[in-house]
């Protein structure tokens, strides 16, 4: 990928690499596992954090890789790294939001969810359309007719 990121680049357009786990190549590359477990994957990932540093990357996100591994990627380039599943030691942290909210019905093990949205939509949603059903929703505060007097607007 370092000739496409070298002419978006010259494009003008930055970019942000993807080394470690890239979710949308899953299917390819074996599914949703963890990264930089043996040799040939850490040299893999380390070639790769390289290769973008010199096509011009700005950054990089490591996704699902050994804390180790990122480590080493952190120190060997100069531009920032961010984290996400990947332990503590780059430059930023990344969380997606769906995850951080309790949205996500099934997480990747990495994850923290701070909330259970998911739990609280999910109950206003029943509660709708119970209402709906019911009739309770919508009441009279809710709509309008068209004789109404302006001055309730």
């Amino acid at each position: 990928m370092a000739d496409v990121v070298r002419a978006v680049v010259r494009a003008g357009i930055p970019v942000m690499g993807h080394i470690g786990l890239n979710p949308q190549r899953a299917l390819l590359i074996g599914g949703y596992r963890k990264r930089g477990l043996t040799d040939k994957e850490r040299e893999k990932i380390l070639e790769d954090a390289r290769e973008l540093e010199r096509a011009g990357a700005f950054s990089l996100v490591i996704e699902y890789t050994a804390a180790d591994v990122a480590e080493e990627v952190t120190r060997e380039v100069s531009i920032p790294t961010i984290c996400i599943g990947s332990g503590p030691h780059c430059d930023g942290q990344v969380l997606v939001i769906t995850d951080l909210l309790g949205l996500t019905e099934s997480p990747p093990p990495f994850a923290k969810a701070y909330a259970n949205l998911r739990e609280v939509i999910v109950s206003a949603v029943r509660k709708y359309v119970e209402e709906v059903k019911s009739g309770a929703f919508p009441s009279r505060e809710h709509y309008f007719y068209s004789h109404e007097k302006k001055s309730k607007q």
